[in-house]
């Protein structure tokens, strides 16, 4: 299960995504343009204003993904967010249409914002090839649709999985299917498919081993509510983060209750970066700041009146801050010797002095 593939970074655009270099952080709209394209514009702009790498969009209709059909099995189950809602209507109000996303890639492409898609059958993705679009992202919902993920493969663009519900085996497969079929550069995604999801469900833990079992670089995407959930990401191992994104929670949408407004992304962007600089390298000994410091470690210092030829004591010797004498190691060593000329309290221990 182990992929032979070395390199596990992926590039999207100008921005190499992995291990070392800077989280790549995406702003998903999902549905909270709420089918308003002005709206939409906004949520680009403010996306890129509130440091995001990049925007995604979900690329769909109702009848691409369901059919119009009151059976059971096609209404949201009671005590989910969209309880009695059914799947074609949920999806209607979803969807973004088409012939905004040309648009809307052009406007980030001004911007300089990364932009690409989440298509969820064939005729998207052919959708998504004429616009030229960097880089694919495949739902946790679509990861079992091995037709859909060969069709993606084949563009050789890089390809961003979401995991959710996924057994390793199933995750194998999907990966499998994607190199056998083209792609040379996949991302895996911990996610945890439900909305909104709790703190107890994350198991952030998987990312680091999603990245060492099949070497590809792993990150986040979230569907928890605030922004520490992220921050735990990043520190544990997480390389990109996927966070929806409206601009207020007051416009409510489908996705709004558990998507971030602009300064709370924000404050994320930033929460993401101070621990990016928090986790460093594996270092030992004094840091630039510290160096400083080191004077103000514990040394043997003589602390009472001694002359020439007295013996060094538990009552004339400690050690003390600050630095400057013998290290405390040393003091048993020293303990018993003789001075060799006078010195007065507060005197620091050197060797040259027994």
């Amino acid at each position: 299960m182990i992929s032979n593939n070395n390199n596990p970074y992926i590039q999207i655009g100008s921005r190499k995504i992995g291990t070392g270099v800077p989280v790549y952080i995406i702003a998903e709209l999902s549905a909270n343009h709420r089918q308003d394209f002005g709206e939409a514009e906004k949520l680009v702009r403010a996306a890129k204003a509130a440091g995001a790498d990049a925007v995604k969009l979900q690329t769909y209709t109702a009848d691409t993904l369901t059919i119009d059909c009151q059976a059971e099995c096609f209404i949201q189950p009671q005590g989910s967010l969209w309880q009695g809602r059914t799947l074609y209507d949920l999806y209607q109000e979803g969807s973004m249409p088409w012939e905004w996303q040309p648009k809307l890639k052009k406007l980030a492409d001004d911007l300089d914002i990364d932009f690409f898609s989440t298509p969820f059958d064939p005729t998207a993705v052919d959708f998504l090839e004429k616009m030229a679009v960097p880089a694919y992202k495949l739902a946790s919902f679509e990861i079992v649709d091995l037709p859909l993920i060969k069709k993606i493969a084949v563009t050789g663009k890089p390809i961003i999985m979401s995991t959710g519900m996924a057994t390793l085996r199933e995750i194998d497969e999907a990966v499998s299917t994607a190199k056998s079929s083209g792609a040379s550069q996949i991302a895996l995604l911990k996610c945890t498919s439900a909305y909104p999801a709790k703190a107890s469900e994350m198991n952030l833990k998987t990312i680091s081993h999603l990245s060492k079992t099949f070497n590809l670089s792993a990150g986040l995407s979230d569907h928890s509510e605030g922004v520490t959930i992220p921050i735990v990401a990043v520190a544990v191992g997480a390389t990109i983060v996927e966070k929806h994104f409206t601009l207020s929670r007051k416009n409510e949408s489908l996705d709004s209750a558990f998507s971030l407004e602009p300064q709370e992304f924000k404050e994320m962007v930033k929460a993401v970066r101070l621990t990016e600089q928090a986790l460093g390298q594996i270092c030992f000994g004094p840091g630039k700041d510290e160096h400083e410091n080191v004077n103000f470690r514990r040394s043997l210092f003589i602390v009472q009146d001694m002359k020439e030829g007295d013996l060094l004591t538990l009552e004339n010797l400690r050690s003390i801050r600050p630095g400057g004498g013998i290290m405390p190691k040393y003091f048993d060593l020293v303990l018993g010797k003789r001075i060799r000329e006078s010195v007065s309290k507060g005197t620091a221990l050197t060797w040259g002095l027994l």
